[in-house]
């Protein structure tokens, strides 16, 4: 797919009239009860979203989820190796671009459940679907930097008094300074987005090897005054907690897809699908709103709307899991290239 993405008034919300999908038939119950298990190498965070839905399912079907919480990248390449020597262990897989990386190797099953999501949430191909959407801000420490003052848009962050004072991650992901370049440079063009990206290099932004969860916990903390490219659900989880933090709307945001798929040589082929119905039902989507994340069923709104793009107040570019796997090498290259 190209990667010319319309900056438009894109938003999640999803036709009132549709309905919530088929539930499970009896005999792939069954059929999953009697395999009694499944595994889930997953991004998600676990205590927010991960056990919880574990819980639940094992709760409605009796059949056990193990899960593994790693980033895509590592998925990815646990994935092939299990593959090389004779078995993968994971049964159902997630992540913004995991899919489509092992779908490359011939590990994903071209199956997805029956469903009434948008059709930017289903593979037309029918190798993924999606479970919560991502969008990509700043966020920033409220004790160090009082709500009013801080960077609204991109030049914003060219300003000295932020010189030393921001973080990102600095691993080949969406949430990361690589991400945040594929932002720049889909949005400003090549020219004034490499003009802008060595700019802000003067800014010397840390970086560090963890996840976004990991960078805004570093701001929560006071190493840092504003990490980019968080999960702006992230900061208003931990806002809603007490923690001194909040995200910025800037625009254009990225706005990303977390998508899961079953592996294509699953030992427990038929908890796995169940599991991933499960998660995109209703019920399930519940859950992920409960859990803070942006749920993508048209019948389960976000815990906060604020949080979802609306195309007015707030815009984003959204990337599906093929562009950012297409483009995340060169991404990668071009923030090692100016910022390491």
């Amino acid at each position: 797919m190209s990667l010319k993405i319309i900056l438009a008034a894109l938003t999640l919300g999803l036709s009132a009239g549709a309905t919530s999908a088929l539930a499970a038939d009896q005999a792939t119950i069954d059929a999953a009860r009697k395999e009694g298990e499944l595994t889930w190498y997953t991004t998600e965070i676990v205590n927010q979203h991960v056990r919880p839905a574990a819980a639940a399912f094992e709760k409605k079907y009796g059949v056990k989820v193990n899960y593994d919480r790693a980033n895509p990248t590592y998925i990815e390449l646990r994935v092939i190796t299990e593959a090389n020597a004779g078995k993968i262990q994971a049964d159902v897989v997630d992540g913004t671009a995991t899919s489509v990386m092992l779908r490359r190797e011939g590990h994903i099953l071209q199956w997805v459940p029956e469903n009434n999501f948008d059709k930017q949430f289903v593979d037309p191909e029918g190798y993924w679907i999606t479970t919560n959407a991502y969008v990509l801000t700043p966020g920033f420490n409220t004790e160090l930097v009082p709500k009013g003052t801080e960077p609204r848009n991109y030049q914003d962050l060219l300003d000295p008094k932020w010189k030393g004072k921001m973080v990102w991650n600095a691993t080949p992901v969406t949430s990361a300074g690589p991400g945040f370049v594929g932002t720049v440079l889909t949005s400003m063009g090549e020219e004034k987005g490499m003009a802008y990206l060595r700019a802000l290099a003067k800014q010397n932004v840390a970086a560090v090897s963890s996840s976004g969860r990991q960078v805004l916990d570093q701001v929560i903390a006071g190493e840092y005054s504003i990490a980019l490219q968080i999960f702006n659900n992230h900061a208003w989880i931990s806002a809603q907690k007490g923690a001194p933090v909040s995200w910025i709307p800037m625009e254009p945001s990225l706005g990303v897809l977390s998508v899961m798929s079953v592996v294509k040589t699953s030992a427990h082929m038929n908890a796995a699908k169940l599991f991933v119905e499960f998660l995109t039902s209703e019920e399930g989507q519940i859950l992920m709103r409960d859990a803070g994340e942006l749920p993508v069923h048209p019948k389960v709104p976000p815990a906060d709307p604020t949080l979802r793009p609306d195309g007015v107040h707030f815009k984003a570019l959204f990337l599906s899991p093929e562009q950012i796997d297409k483009s995340m090498p060169s991404w990668a290259k071009t923030f090692n290239e100016i910022f390491r």
